[in-house]
C-alpha cells in the first residue's frame, strides 16, 4: 500500500467522522442555537465534500481508499459515541465535543503531512489541512461565547 493510499484512507475515515459529527451538532443543537447549529451543518458538509475529493483522487489513482478504517479510527469513533452519550443536547458540552473532534482532525493532517505523500496529495492535504485549521478555531471561538 501506498503513503498516499495509507493516509487517504485515515484521512477518509477523520472526515467521514467529522461529517457524522458535525451533523449531530447542528442537529442537537438547531432548537437553543440555530445559527450555531447553521455552522455545524456547513462544516458537515465541508467535510464530506473533503472526503469525496479524497475518494476520487484516490480512485483517479487505482487506490481504493473507501473501504473500513483503522481500528484507531474505530476507537476514536468508540469515544466520540461515549462522549455523546455524556454530553446529551447540552449546547456548551456539544461545542466541547465538536472541539475536541476538530482536535483530533487537526492532528491527523499534521500527522497526514509529515508521510511520504507524492506532489499532488500534498497539495490537497495541505489545503484541507488550512480549512480544518480554520474550522477548528471557529469552533473554539464559539465555544468560548458560549
Amino acid at each position: 500500500m501506498s503513503a498516499d493510499e495509507k493516509v487517504a484512507k485515515e484521512l477518509v475515515e477523520t472526515l467521514r467522522d467529522g461529517r457524522d459529527g458535525f451533523a449531530s451538532a447542528a442537529e442537537r443543537l438547531r432548537d437553543d442555537r440555530p445559527e450555531v447549529a447553521a455552522t455545524m451543518q456547513r462544516l458537515s458538509e465541508q467535510r464530506a465534500g473533503f472526503a469525496r475529493d479524497i475518494v476520487a483522487m484516490g480512485h483517479d489513482y487505482g487506490d481504493d481508499v473507501d473501504e473500513g478504517g483503522t481500528a484507531a479510527a474505530a476507537l476514536h469513533r468508540g469515544w466520540i459515541a461515549l462522549k455523546d452519550a455524556v454530553t446529551g443536547d447540552d449546547p456548551s458540552g456539544v461545542l466541547g465535543a465538536a472541539a475536541t473532534g476538530e482536535d483530533h482532525a487537526v492532528s491527523e493532517y499534521e500527522k497526514a503531512l509529515e508521510a511520504d505523500l507524492s506532489d499532488g496529495f500534498r497539495s490537497v492535504v495541505r489545503q484541507q489541512h488550512a480549512a480544518v485549521v480554520t474550522a477548528r478555531d471557529e469552533v473554539k471561538a464559539l465555544q468560548q461565547a458560549g
